[in-house]
C-alpha cells in the first residue's frame, strides 16, 4: 500500500511536489497541528526515485519554514503592544509576560536555533519573536538556520525510507494484520462477554 501511495506522488510534477512542500513547511508556523514534518518524511523517500534531490527540498523547505516564521514575527510584533502588553488576554498574566521578557532578552536567538526541535512550540517563539522586537534579519537568518539543521535530518530518514521501501510496507503489512487480529479477538470477546451476560438475565 505505502508503495502505491509513493507510486502515484511520484508521477506528480516535481513543481508540485515542491510547491506542496514549501507550503506545508510555511503553514506549520501559522497553524502548529499542520503535519509537515510527516509530509516532509513521506515527500523526502522520492529522492531516490525521481528527479527531485536532496538540495532542493532542503533548501525549498528551509526558505518556506524561514519565511513562515518571520510571517508570525510580524503578526507578534504587531499585535504585541495592541493586544498582549495591554492585556487584552486576560490568560496571559504580567508575571508570565516578566517571565518571558527574561528568557527573550537572556536567550532571544537561542531559542530560534533550537525551535525547530522542540515541537509545538514554533508558532509560540515566532510570535514572541515579534513581540520582543528581536532584529528581522537576525531572526529569518537563525530561523533558517534552525530550519536547515532539522529538515536536513528528516530528508535523510525519508531516502533511507525511500530505500528499504519495500521491506517497510512488508513491516506495517504484517502489523496491520496483527492489529486487525487483536482487533476482532478483542471484539470477539466483548460479543461472548455481552451473550454470557444476557443469557444470565434470563
Amino acid at each position: 500500500m505505502l508503495q502505491d501511495i509513493l507510486a502515484y506522488i511520484s508521477a506528480l510534477d516535481p513543481a508540485v511536489i515542491y510547491l506542496v512542500l514549501f507550503f506545508f513547511a510555511f503553514i506549520e508556523n501559522i497553524f502548529p497541528p499542520s503535519p509537515s514534518d510527516v509530509v516532509l518524511v513521506i515527500g523526502s523517500t522520492l529522492i531516490t526515485n525521481t528527479p527531485i534531490g536532496f538540495i532542493p527540498i532542503l533548501a525549498v523547505t528551509s526558505i518556506g519554514s524561514a519565511v513562515g516564521f518571520i510571517v508570525m514575527y510580524f503578526i507578534g510584533e504587531f499585535l504585541g503592544e495592541k493586544l498582549i502588553r495591554k492585556g487584552k488576554f486576560k490568560f496571559l498574566k504580567k508575571e508570565s509576560l516578566d517571565k518571558t521578557d527574561e528568557w527573550f532578552s537572556k536567550y532571544g536567538y537561542k531559542l530560534i536555533l533550537i525551535n525547530r526541535f522542540i515541537p509545538g512550540t514554533r508558532a509560540v517563539i515566532s510570535f514572541f519573536c515579534g513581540v520582543h522586537r528581536l532584529k528581522p534579519a537576525k531572526t529569518f537568518f537563525y530561523a533558517a538556520l534552525s530550519s536547515f539543521v532539522w529538515n536536513a535530518l528528516l530528508i535523510s530518514l525519508g531516502a533511507f525510507l525511500g530505500n528499504n521501501i519495500e521491506m517497510i510496507d512488508k513491516y506495517l503489512g504484517t502489523y496491520s494484520n496483527i492489529v486487525l487480529g487483536i482487533t476482532a479477538i478483542v471484539i470477539a470477546f466483548a460479543l461472548y462477554k455481552f451473550w454470557i451476560k444476557k443469557k444470565s438475565k434470563q
